[in-house]
């Protein structure tokens, strides 16, 4: 007869099951195969968190060239990313100033826009990352967007971009594996504090970060998110939604929200939850432009390799505008994609296009 100890340890086939899921999960946010996947958790106690830490930390020595991080070598990863937190900031490159063209004063700084760039990075890919990541910031040469907001970073690409754009305060959405991001430009918005907002049931690693800013003395609310991914996973992407349009219904009147992020939603998922009155799809309110539809888009962007085509508006950029009397308005006034142009290395910057948005200010009433 067993013991009560022993009748309280679960089976042997739970475990498995258990451990199993684990594996597909594991598979699916690291894009490796089952065997790469029980090869790293069982090295971590069956910890998902750690184990997909210690598979982005086993790659960070190919990731980025040795010298854009680091003079001199290192013993290990955990190392390296010291270092680079304790380089002076004198050995810091702006790159927000490297190009001549940005020795001139941006539109936006000229007449008062807000402009936006919302963008997948793609870290989970370390193909080509380092010349990858180099793209993304020639992008933000190009365009010297107030806000930047982005998905998919690892540890490494927040170290190479906290040493390249120094003009930009970066606020993570985590530390472990994968997170989001966001990048404030320093001489026109003024972190006042900021929050990552736990998904209670996602099974990806996957959190709201807000942060309240000030913006020429308005009031922003700043979120991105990266909602969960796959066609099955449909009903947790949802919730996600709701949450996050339940945080823009519910922000006080003095305060403009933007959320932008990938959210890999479907159009019909979107009419189940709805979206508040006061809230709009950019994309949308500006037209529905074609040439601006598809952030993803296998057709166009070759850096993922899969026997099919699929184009979807996987990320979007959400606005809900200050309604309280007296205070100035902004408004959608552009959207473009970005990184449309292939790198010397013959790969886009991300797997997704970014997106590129501008609001300019109106008047205090409708």
């Amino acid at each position: 007869m067993a013991s009560a100890s022993e009748s309280d340890q679960p089976s042997v086939s739970t475990v498995e099951e258990n451990r199993s899921r684990l594996c597909d999960e594991f598979a699916a946010v690291a894009g490796s195969d089952s065997a790469v996947a029980r090869c790293y958790l069982a090295d971590n106690d069956w910890q998902m968190e750690r184990a997909l830490n210690s598979f982005f930390e086993a790659d960070m020595e190919r990731v980025f060239e040795v010298e854009d991080l680091l003079e001199g070598p290192t013993k290990s990863p955990e190392a390296k990313r010291l270092k680079v937190d304790e380089k002076p900031a004198q050995d810091c490159i702006d790159l927000t100033g490297e190009s001549p063209a940005s020795s001139r004063k941006p539109p936006e700084e000229d007449d008062g826009k807000l402009s936006v760039i919302s963008w997948n990075v793609d870290g989970l890919d370390t193909d080509n990352l380092g010349e990858r990541a180099r793209g993304l910031c020639s992008y933000i040469v190009l365009y010297t967007p107030d806000v930047v907001l982005l998905q998919e970073l690892i540890p490494p690409y927040v170290q190479y971009l906290k040493k390249r754009a120094v003009s930009y305060l970066i606020i993570e959405g985590g530390e472990d594996g994968y997170f989001t991001g966001m990048m404030l430009k320093k001489s026109r918005v003024k972190l006042v504090e900021h929050e990552i907002v736990t998904y209670p049931t996602t099974q990806m690693m996957r959190n709201l970060l807000v942060a309240q800013v000030d913006f020429k003395g308005q009031k922003l609310c700043l979120m991105t998110s990266h909602f969960e991914s796959c066609k099955g996973h449909a009903v947790e992407r949802m919730k996600q939604l709701r949450v996050v349009m339940q945080r823009m219904r519910e922000a006080p009147d003095d305060v403009t929200v933007l959320f932008g992020g990938d959210t890999n939603l479907r159009d019909p998922e979107v009419a189940k939850v709805g979206l508040p009155s006061s809230v709009c799809d950019v994309w949308e309110r500006l037209g529905k432009q074609e040439h601006c539809r598809y952030t993803w888009d296998t057709k166009a962007n070759s850096n993922k390799t899969v026997p099919y085509v699929s184009r979807c508006r996987f990320d979007r950029v959400y606005f809900r505008p200050a309604t309280k009397d007296g205070i100035p308005r902004l408004a959608p006034d552009h959207l473009a994609l970005v990184g449309l142009e292939k790198l010397d290395c013959g790969r886009y910057t991300s797997d997704h296009w970014g997106i590129y948005c501008s609001f300019c200010a109106g008047s205090s009433a409708d």
